[in-house]
């Protein structure tokens, strides 16, 4: 069953991914990008010239020049620069207009436009530059464990560093107000997988329904137990953010920010595994030992992140047992860092 609804959810979710990627690949997106380009190529030209200045003045320190030289080379060397800038952000503000064109040519014509503004709104036009919506992959790594209630990492049953998890989905940035970007709604899909490893060379049993850690009998070289979700989160964001203009669109950027996301999560159990590596006589085993082990089918949980520009530590942790029905029960908790790409 578990089979049967990630194979229907994978293929709705690449029907979802494939115009998703292409909205983000917006003409509004590539223009902020050109241009932060622009300020980079006038950051290196200035650079440069503080270079060809400081390699001027050792040159008069030396006495290989006099100083009315120097100032005549360092005046030519700063036209030179001056001259590298206009003509390379040229180069970008051309293709900023090209896709300022593309762009129009599936809105609304200027004589449209105003007439629309005629009939219902005066500020209709302006609002339609604003863009309200963006797209990104969202990926997550670090530390996994599971902790019973009143339970610390110290006192785990598996291991600290050995435990990890890794996250990957897609993420829609929609601000709540229009005109403010300080507060943005974000919500997608992830798949989680969250990995446990035993201490003291056991591993999962199941008895009766009743799941729990017994140590095997021989030396293992691996016992890791995984569990593979479909969620679906939805996050606040907080945090200042720069507004971009261009001729035809208005929209905001995060890039370098700080930010601040609260909220949760809730999603299917798409399967669990066990994987064990042993020496038996001499030969090396590995067995893949797949079951129910009585887990879950619905995850639900708690999440955030604090962060600067793409980057930010992530939490999360299911608020639902990872085993039902247990005389222990055990919440899966997760820490790492998110990785927000544009």
């Amino acid at each position: 069953m578990k089979k049967n609804i990630f194979l229907m959810l994978l293929i709705f979710c690449s029907v979802v991914v494939n115009p998703a990627v292409a909205q983000e690949q917006t003409n509004s997106e590539k223009i902020e990008q050109l241009e932060q380009q622009k300020e980079q190529i006038i950051a290196e030209e200035k650079q440069e010239l503080k270079k060809e200045v400081e390699a001027i003045n050792r040159r008069a320190e030396a006495k290989e020049i006099d100083w009315e030289e120097a100032e005549k080379l360092k005046s030519e060397a700063a036209r030179k620069r001056a001259m590298n800038i206009q003509n390379r952000v040229a180069i970008i503000d051309n293709q900023i207009a090209l896709l300022t064109r593309e762009e129009s040519r599936d809105e609304w014509s200027w004589g449209e436009a105003e007439e629309m503004e005629d009939q219902e709104d005066d500020n209709w036009f302006d609002k339609s530059r604003y863009s309200r919506t963006s797209t990104h992959l969202v990926m997550a790594v670090g530390f996994n464990n599971a902790l019973a209630d009143g339970q610390s990492v110290n006192d785990s049953d598996f291991k600290v560093g050995g435990s990890r998890f890794f996250e990957i989905g897609m993420a829609w940035r929609t601000r709540v107000f229009e005109k403010s970007n300080f507060m943005r709604l974000r919500y997608g899909f992830s798949f989680q997988f969250n990995g446990l490893k035993p201490t003291d060379n056991r591993y999962f049993v199941e008895d009766e329904g009743e799941i729990g850690l017994e140590e095997f009998p021989l030396e293992l070289d691996k016992s890791k137990f995984r569990m593979d979700h479909l969620v679906f989160p939805v996050h606040f964001e907080f945090g200042p953010s720069k507004k971009v203009e261009s001729p035809r669109s208005v929209w905001f950027s995060t890039r370098n920010q700080f930010k601040i996301g609260l909220g949760g999560y809730a999603g299917v159990n798409l399967g669990e595994r066990q994987k064990l590596k042993y020496e038996e006589d001499g030969e090396k085993v590995k067995e893949k030992l797949k079951g129910d082990y009585n887990t879950n089918d619905f995850i639900y949980g708690l999440s955030g992140y604090v962060g600067l520009g793409g980057t930010a530590l992530y939490v999360k942790y299911d608020l639902n047992t990872i085993f039902k029905d247990q005389a222990t029960d055990l919440h899966n908790i997760s820490v790492g860092l998110r990785f927000d790409v544009n």
